[in-house]
């Protein structure tokens, strides 16, 4: 995702900074969640697509490669327990 957003949006979002764009992906967050909750304005799987590239843009802006995050922290087992599936007890991982 890291290139395609880039392409559509890249010089826009670096203009626009990590506090801006932070600002766009918490109202992002917002619909999903009044989406969540049956908002019929705001259609489910286009706020979940909106979410996830704006996260990806912040993690662009930030410099951040959010592919090999996600593969570093969570590509072969939990992060907690260290095992797939997780073992963990309570909430999280």
């Amino acid at each position: 995702m890291r290139g395609t957003l880039r392409l559509f949006t890249g010089a826009k979002d670096e203009s626009r900074g990590i506090e801006g764009t932070f600002m766009w992906f918490m109202e992002e967050v917002g619909e999903l969640s009044a989406s969540l909750r049956g908002d019929a304005r705001h259609p489910l799987a286009e706020e979940f697509a909106d979410v996830l590239a704006w996260l990806a843009t912040l993690a662009n802006v930030a410099g951040v490669d959010l592919a090999g995050a996600l593969s570093s922290k969570y590509g072969t087992a939990c992060p907690g327990c260290k095992m797939a599936p997780c073992v963990c007890v309570g909430e999280k991982p």
